[in-house]
């Protein structure tokens, strides 16, 4: 994939090389930035993350809102509601500064879209 400021980039989202995340407080989890900085994005950046069977991402807030969308799998999404259900085809909304957390209490891996402001970083 090349980067081209002013033209159209199709690419394939399992060719993306991931981050791979697994420690004290994040397990299982795969990122990878599909479109950002290196493709000349604006505005946003869309990330595809991945989780195993029991994992989880951090428990965590932070100033910027982000745009989730559960492409495959089951996420549990812990809020400070309490946990909620987010099945594939579903949107899930977090506002900034509200704590919250994915995880994969089921059997079928995890796989969900998460949009953020290119200013909250890659």
């Amino acid at each position: 994939m090349e980067s081209k400021a002013n033209k159209i980039v199709i690419g394939k989202a399992l060719e993306v090389t991931p981050q791979k995340f697994d420690d004290a407080t994040v397990k299982g989890v795969e990122k990878r930035v599909l479109i950002g900085r290196k493709l000349g994005a604006q505005n946003f950046v869309m990330r595809l993350f991945t989780v195993v069977p029991g994992g989880y991402s951090p428990k965590h807030s932070h100033d910027w809102e982000h745009e989730v969308y559960i492409v495959s799998g089951t996420a549990t999404v812990v809020t400070p509601d309490g946990d909620k259900i987010a099945k594939a085809g579903s949107f899930v909304y977090v506002p900034g500064n509200v704590v919250h957390q994915f995880r994969n209490d089921g059997t079928e891996t995890l796989k969900f879209i998460c949009v953020i402001p290119k200013y909250a970083g890659e």
